[in-house]
């Protein structure tokens, strides 16, 4: 095999139309995520993109949404008892799940229903 792979640049998850604002405040407001620019050709579709860690993260508009209730993005945190604990003042509701060794880890739902899991590897 002559190719390999490096890691992953992004994932997307799909939001109804008109959620910019809303992608805005949970992931930039209340994660902390620094937004960034989409590409100019792309922007007349709608969503909006942030950065986490190296990778990105892609709010995009789906026609007929409906919310992704299993696939999900792994998000892997720094104290992630923090992040629980500011969630939860903002009312956001956390899912616990079946522990993983090696690791802390909650889910919630994005505005959109979206589930995301935020973990934090032990030492």
């Amino acid at each position: 095999m002559s190719f390999s792979f490096k890691g992953i640049d992004h994932i997307q998850l799909a939001a109804p139309k008109g959620c910019e604002e809303q992608a805005r405040r949970f992931y930039g407001d209340m994660l902390g995520l620094k937004e960034i620019p989409k590409p100019e050709n792309l922007q007349k579709r709608g969503g909006c993109w942030f950065i986490c860690g190296n990778q990105e993260i892609h709010i995009g508009v789906q026609e007929n949404f409906l919310p992704a209730k299993k696939a999900h993005p792994g998000l892997v945190v720094e104290n992630l008892e923090e992040l629980r604990s500011s969630l939860q003042k903002l009312k956001i509701a956390i899912k616990e799940e079946a522990p993983i060794e090696g690791r802390k880890r909650f889910f919630a739902d994005d505005p959109f229903g979206n589930r995301i899991e935020f973990l934090e590897f032990l030492a």
